[in-house]
């Protein structure tokens, strides 16, 4: 539990606010109401911006030590999957508990870089812990590879132009599970960034992780293979369910609408090969969210194609969030070791 004393500061910016409309004023009034009117408070080391780009609004928050103006290099960082707050937040009496998508210990992260992480369309950066949270349509209607590719590209065209003529000397985008899909995509067509982190990610689609997982089941014979020949054919019948309801985001499977899978089965390396930027593979080997298996494509494809640019490293007994989780359910922290690591890696792989 942490103790703090809490006073509020909530910063709030837009592009170019002089120039936005009447509706566009309303709803970057409207972000700025649900900042100050949810847990914003409680975060106060954060700032909040907001990019009015046609009739969309996307929201990004940054965190530094160091004023905006003067730290060198960008972390953006693009979360996994899921309907949820970056941060849900419940107050004790004086005790705070944070709940988090957003990974980094704040207090160790370098003094010369900027944190940025992105709200997903219509889910407010926080939200009360002990509440219920529900996101609306328009989060499932834009829950798609290109549009939080989109979101990812316009947040670092808005950090650049916030600079002028003073460039970053790095900036590196690193994606978690669902992220390293965004993150590979969004090399395909941001040239500025430097470096690239493909964490905890899936080499092929997301659809050929589930075959896979089935397989492992059969090997370790916990199912028969004649079950596991079912469970396959079952499997592609669901394939062929989504792909002839592509755009339905009431129909849903494992959680998630028929538009995110449809919409996010696009196979990472296809976009990891157009990329000759330093790129950076981590997993762990214990994931139990995307099978080991899978992430092996990457570097089989990069050797075949004659790339050099990939640095694949897999940590043993690490979880899908890069920790090891016991038998007695305590877990052991791993993330900050391996982003100091990567921090690291990108100074060595400077062009």
């Amino acid at each position: 539990m942490k103790k703090i004393i809490v006073y509020l500061i909530v910063l709030f910016a837009c592009q170019s606010c002089g120039n936005k409309t009447v509706q566009d004023q309303e709803r970057i009034k409207s972000f700025e109401v649900e900042l100050n009117s949810s847990c914003a408070n409680e975060l106060k080391d954060y700032k909040h911006y907001s990019i009015v780009h046609k009739n969309d609004t996307i929201n990004y928050h940054t965190f530094s030590k160091s004023n905006i103006d003067s730290v060198e290099n960008i972390v953006l960082f693009i979360q996994g999957s899921g309907a949820f707050p970056l941060f849900q937040v419940k107050r004790e009496n004086e005790s705070l508990w944070i709940s988090s998508s957003v990974p980094f210990n704040l207090k160790d992260f370098p003094e010369n870089y900027l944190l940025a992480v992105i709200s997903k369309k219509g889910i407010p950066f926080c939200f009360p812990f002990d509440k219920d949270y529900s996101a609306p349509p328009e989060y499932y209607e834009n829950e798609t590879l290109d549009y939080r590719t989109k979101q990812a590209d316009l947040v670092i065209q808005d950090l650049i132009s916030r600079r002028g003529d003073k460039r970053y000397n790095k900036i590196i985008a690193l994606g978690h599970s669902e992220g390293s899909d965004v993150i590979a995509k969004l090399g395909t067509i941001n040239k500025n960034i430097s470096h690239f982190g493909f964490w905890s990610g899936s080499g092929n689609s997301q659809w050929y992780d589930f075959p896979l997982f089935i397989r492992q089941q059969v090997n370790r014979g916990e199912i028969s293979e004649e079950d596991g020949k079912k469970q396959i054919d079952s499997l592609f019948n669901q394939y062929r369910d989504i792909v002839n309801n592509k755009d339905d985001i009431n129909k849903s499977w494992l959680g998630n609408s028929y538009k995110r899978w449809y919409y996010f089965s696009e196979p990472p390396i296809e976009n990891l090969l157009k990329i000759d930027k330093p790129i950076f593979v981590a997993m762990g080997t214990a994931d139990k969210s995307v099978p080991i298996e899978s992430i092996y494509l990457i570097p089989v494809e990069f050797i075949r194609n004659g790339k050099d640019n990939l640095t694949f490293k897999t940590y043993p007994n690490l979880s899908h969030n890069l920790d090891i989780i016991y038998d007695n359910g305590k877990r052991e922290n791993h993330w900050d070791r391996i982003f100091l690591e990567f921090l690291k890696w990108t100074e060595e792989h400077w062009k």
